[in-house]
């Protein structure tokens, strides 16, 4: 059964290259993931940093007061 859905993953893999669109294993950013955004150089205010994004930016959140 494991097989099978190896199978279907390549298979999924294949339909995805023919279509044109490049296959991800991270079907998302972190950095968007994390309610963040990416921007070059040092996060400045509102913003603070929690990571860098894949281009190498920095990953910036807003602050929220509650």
């Amino acid at each position: 059964m494991r097989i099978l859905y190896q199978l279907l993953v390549v298979l999924f893999m294949m339909l995805q290259g023919a279509a044109g669109q490049p296959f991800s294993p991270w079907p998302f950013d972190l950095c968007v993931a994390q309610n963040g955004r990416c921007f070059p150089g040092i996060c400045r205010r509102p913003y603070y940093w929690v990571g860098t994004c894949h281009n190498g930016f920095s990953c910036c959140r807003r602050y929220v007061e509650v």
